[in-house]
């Protein structure tokens, strides 16, 4: 990950008489942002049964029965829900692990992740 160079700040003009040839540069403090957020969307197909999802948001997503049927009757009401939030290394991780799962078991469910509009 490539980072920003710092500016360098002038150092403020002193009079001839008091320059001594030494030069003052002022440290500035530096933020850093957050890292930019990922959701993890999955969709809705007539194929997959409903236990294979819960079981899905239950493994990788960490989810307790009640609110993995609760997110999968979102998907299969709306088309789509979010499942979680995380860095984009971490959601690419879960979107490649519940595809895998779902290839394996022979179920077309599918998944993405997408930033985290603000």
């Amino acid at each position: 990950m490539a980072t920003k160079i710092p500016k360098l700040v002038p150092a403020p003009t002193i009079p001839a008489a008091e320059n001594d040839g030494t030069v003052v540069l002022e440290r500035r403090t530096q933020r850093t942002k957050p890292p930019q957020m990922y959701q993890v969307v999955m969709l809705n197909d007539d194929y997959t049964p409903m236990e294979f999802v819960v079981m899905v948001l239950q493994e990788f997503f960490s989810k307790d029965l009640e609110t993995s049927t609760r997110i999968m009757l979102k998907i299969h009401l709306d088309g789509k829900a979010v499942c979680g939030v995380y860095s984009r290394d971490v959601a690419a991780t879960k979107v490649d692990q519940v595809l895998d799962a779902a290839g394996k078991a022979g179920h077309p469910l599918k998944c993405f992740c997408e930033p985290v509009a603000l």
